[in-house]
């Protein structure tokens, strides 16, 4: 087994209980479902929102952040390489709170110009904040029982247990 194989196996190792499967269903959809809106309405949501805010090469960061959302979305969803998945998620999360909602904060908020303060922040980051919570908490347990994980794991741990005659 080579230290890749090792490491790809110790990301999908997961003991969680399978009601993992209620925070992968909405954390999944979420990302999956946002990562096609951005493409479905790019100005609100997609360029034109990432441009509004300053966002240097706008159209093709919505557009990354768009394929990744939309993959790392379905393979949460899957319980396919969560852990994995989950790391480009909590950087997401974290430059949507850093780049749109933080500066609500401070009263200078672009997408919120009549909104400011904690209220405000807590308010139009309760998504944000979820989603960065239930990636955290992916990345932390893994995907549970009910997941592609936990089978890739169980077959692999089936076929090393196999005695192999010399």
């Amino acid at each position: 087994m080579s230290q890749r194989d090792l490491s790809l196996s110790q990301l999908m190792i997961t003991r969680a209980s399978g009601a993992v499967i209620l925070i992968r269903l909405y954390v999944g959809l979420i990302f999956a479902g946002e990562g096609v809106l951005k493409f479905l309405r790019p100005e609100s949501l997609g360029p034109g929102r990432f441009e509004k805010i300053g966002i240097p090469a706008g159209a093709f960061f919505a557009n990354l952040d768009g394929v990744f959302e939309i993959g790392c979305g379905i393979l949460i969803l899957v319980g396919l390489c969560t852990r994995l998945a989950a790391i480009p998620m909590i950087v997401d999360m974290v430059g949507a709170l850093t780049l749109t909602k933080v500066p609500l904060l401070w009263g200078n908020a672009v997408l919120y110009p009549k909104e400011h303060g904690l209220w405000d922040f807590f308010h139009e980051g309760r998504v944000e904040i979820a989603m960065l919570c239930g990636s955290i908490f992916l990345l932390i347990v893994g995907a549970g029982t009910l997941s592609l994980d936990a089978r890739v794991q169980r077959t692999h741990a089936s076929t090393t247990d196999i005695p192999v005659a010399v």
